[in-house]
């Protein structure tokens, strides 16, 4: 009696699991789904997307100095001078994902304090 019982079992859950993956797919190629990907799409087109480290906010003379001993440093690295009134920012990098900013910001965190990542707009 408990084969039976057994066999019962396996086939609901056959059939459960079965279920459950079809209505995925389903949801997938829904028009919701593409109507929210088009959207998401249009919004990193505009305002754009990405993260940069921030290494310095403040007054233009420091951060001109902080960026140039920066490239001495790592000269690879690509470095950008911001103004955004009344201070100046002091931003490395053009990153995708903020996993890669923050493996480069541990790299830097070694020769610079109190540096940040932030997220880039366009």
């Amino acid at each position: 009696m408990k084969k039976g019982y057994r066999i019962i079992y396996l086939s609901l859950l056959l059939c459960v699991f079965s279920f459950s993956s079809y209505s995925q797919n389903k949801t997938n190629s829904s028009d919701e789904v593409k109507r929210l990907i088009a959207k998401k799409r249009a919004f990193n087109k505009k305002y754009g997307f990405g993260y940069r480290i921030q290494l310095y906010n403040g007054n233009e003379q420091k951060a001109r100095k902080l960026r140039a001993r920066f490239r001495v440093e790592f000269p690879d690295k690509a470095t950008k001078l911001v103004y955004s009134a009344p201070e100046w920012k002091v931003q490395v990098g053009n990153y995708k994902t903020k996993l890669e900013a923050d493996k480069d910001l541990i790299k830097f965190q070694e020769k610079f304090s109190g540096i940040i990542v932030v997220p880039m707009g366009k």
